[in-house]
């Protein structure tokens, strides 16, 4: 090496005659200085400035002239003060609860795709803990999707008007689900039976639409806390299983039961059985098989009845409001296509139900008379709501949203 030639930093130069020891003192005095310097709060050019020779001047920052004719000077940072200055923003350094915080707030597809990344998100990706409400409404080919969903611990579950085909669950343990909404589905009763029965947490359920069987309807037994149930337009259960189901669900405080494919004995297992706490109920639909004698039983069993649907039961005459009138707590009346109701028993109805608001009563009442009618009863809201929302989970007077019995599930997938 040349004479005149520097190395990146100035070290004490020394002569033919220096020692050995004098070298090492020196080689540990000029460590010393740099280990004493880079543990200091200093800035990488002050410590340049102090480990440079005092005559030579710091080179001048200029953009692309790193390796201009000013001295080139090289400072690193010390290792411990790295790992100190990236572990603040990590994610990994992040704990478990302020990660699912965040994820909280991540749409359900966002969380699938970033469930991915690594073993530790795929973790909190499929904790109970986000997997607490979830929306599947019109979703196809729903199987996997649906036994992946009841195995996270799924508590609200929202699927109307969604295919389900055949599938069989692994596990035997019973399920948390307490709010359930299947209605309009196409799903096999094998596929439901497996569903309902590892429930016995239900408080609202909407079985719209499906074909069920008494396996189905034994197993609602086993929900004591059920709240709300809509079986609307269900079929392929038996009388006796229908009774024995409302013998146990006694704290029903709405049910839907109506336009079910039922005979005699099915309305009988009805107005027997139901229990004593519902007070909305909507028992349409059975043209020939609803008698007087049936509204009777009725009555004296839910005496605290607000709401009550008894349309298209074509054997109700004006003798019925008599037996009715034992409502004191009526509020909304629904009597429509019960053809043998004259219009001008109607005409009442006012004073026979002092609490009485609304009023159904589509093809008896149209045109002039309902005009009049309403004009007889003005505090009284008349053919105003065509369809009946107890015990329903979405209402139909409400726009197409995500919302379950007045909740909104978390997690939503959007088509």
């Amino acid at each position: 090496m040349a004479k005149h030639s520097m190395p990146l930093q100035d070290l004490p130069c020394l002569g033919p005659q220096g020692s050995m020891l004098s070298h090492r003192m020196n080689k540990r005095k000029s460590r010393d200085c740099l280990s004493e310097g880079l543990d200091t709060e200093c800035t990488p050019t002050e410590l340049i400035q102090q480990l440079s020779p005092r005559h030579k001047h710091q080179r001048l920052i200029g953009k692309g002239k790193e390796n201009g004719s000013n001295q080139f000077v090289l400072a690193r940072r010390s290792r411990r003060k790295k790992e100190c200055l990236s572990s603040g923003i990590s994610w990994d350094h992040l704990p478990d609860e302020l990660l699912l915080r965040i994820l909280f707030y991540i749409p359900l597809q966002d969380l699938l795709r970033m469930s991915v990344v690594c073993k530790r998100w795929h973790r909190l990706a499929f904790d109970e803990s986000l997997w607490h409400s979830v929306d599947l409404e019109g979703l196809t080919h729903m199987g996997p999707a649906l036994q992946q969903v009841l195995k996270y611990g799924v508590r609200m579950l929202r699927c109307p008007r969604s295919f389900v085909e055949e599938m069989h669950f692994t596990g035997t343990g019973p399920l948390q689900i307490a709010l359930m909404d299947l209605s309009s589905s196409i799903i096999p009763t094998s596929a439901l039976e497996s569903i309902i029965c590892r429930c016995r947490l239900l408080e609202y359920l909407s079985l719209e639409g499906l074909q069920l069987s008494d396996t189905i309807i034994s197993s609602l037994s086993q929900n004591p806390n059920l709240l709300q149930l809509n079986l609307c337009g269900c079929s392929g259960f038996s009388a006796p299983a229908l009774a024995d189901m409302l013998k146990s669900c006694t704290r029903i405080k709405q049910l839907n039961i109506s336009w079910c494919d039922f005979n005699n004995d099915h309305v009988k297992s009805v107005v027997n059985n139901v229990s004593s706490t519902v007070t909305r109920l909507n028992f349409s639909g059975y043209r020939e098989n609803l008698t007087l004698d049936d509204v009777k039983v009725l009555v004296t069993r839910c005496p605290h009845i607000t709401a009550l649907d008894l349309s298209d039961s074509t054997l109700l005459m004006a003798d019925s409001f008599p037996v009715l009138s034992q409502l004191k707590d009526l509020v909304h009346l629904s009597l429509s296509r019960c053809y043998h109701i004259h219009l001008a028993a109607l005409t009442d109805l006012g004073q026979t139900f002092p609490l009485l608001s609304v009023l159904d009563v589509f093809g008896i009442v149209n045109g002039s008379h309902l005009s009049s009618l309403k004009k007889e009863m003005p505090r009284i809201s008349i053919n105003h709501m065509p369809f009946s929302n107890i015990a329903r989970p979405t209402p139909d007077t409400r726009p197409v949203s995500c919302l379950m019995w007045n909740r909104k599930c978390r997690l939503r997938f959007r088509l």
